[in-house]
């Protein structure tokens, strides 16, 4: 069984080692270099804890084997009604729906939160994580081609959105 719960202090080792799997071994994100626990502590200080920001751990026999987060869209101050989302899979977990269970459980998060709008963005190619997306309700609304150069080669970045506000939810015009 997994349970989706939110992180705490204990949970940012095994976080880290996911993400840092993906730094090393692809180009789902463009860090390069590893991610120190020092840095994970940082960033969960500032962005999760200090801010209206939501990070997730699916636990299974007690291990973590996933984390979906949300964070900053941009900066400047007419943004905050969006935010950006991602999910991580441990690379060694063969359950089916842990990105399902997580998005499920963040996306509802937010929207109590009063966010308008996710958006996700995904290197491509990555027909997984485009069919996750587009089953949690994201729609592509756009390509960036050869945005980032990662391993001597460069990527496409497909920038998917999500309404989480109804429409007869918003003031009107």
């Amino acid at each position: 069984m997994i349970t989706i719960r939110q992180a705490v202090l204990g949970d940012l080792y095994h976080v880290n080692a996911i993400y840092n799997h993906f730094i090393e071994h692809s180009a789902i994100t463009f860090d390069v270099e590893p991610w120190s626990i020092a840095q994970r502590l940082q960033w969960y200080q500032t962005a999760i804890l200090k801010q209206r920001h939501i990070l997730l751990v699916a636990v299974q026999d007690d291990k973590v084997i996933g984390f979906a987060y949300n964070g900053t869209f941009k900066a400047k101050q007419a943004y905050a009604s969006s935010t950006e989302v991602t999910v991580y899979k441990a690379p060694d977990c063969e359950e089916k729906g842990v990105g399902r269970a997580l998005y499920r459980h963040l996306l509802n998060a937010l929207k109590s939160q009063d966010y308008n709008r996710a958006y996700a963005w995904i290197t491509l190619p990555n027909d997984a994580s485009i069919a996750l997306h587009h089953n949690m309700g994201f729609e592509t609304v756009g390509t960036m081609g050869q945005v980032g150069k990662k391993f001597d080669e460069f990527h496409d970045v497909a920038l998917l959105e999500k309404v989480l506000t109804n429409e007869t939810e918003q003031e009107p015009a």
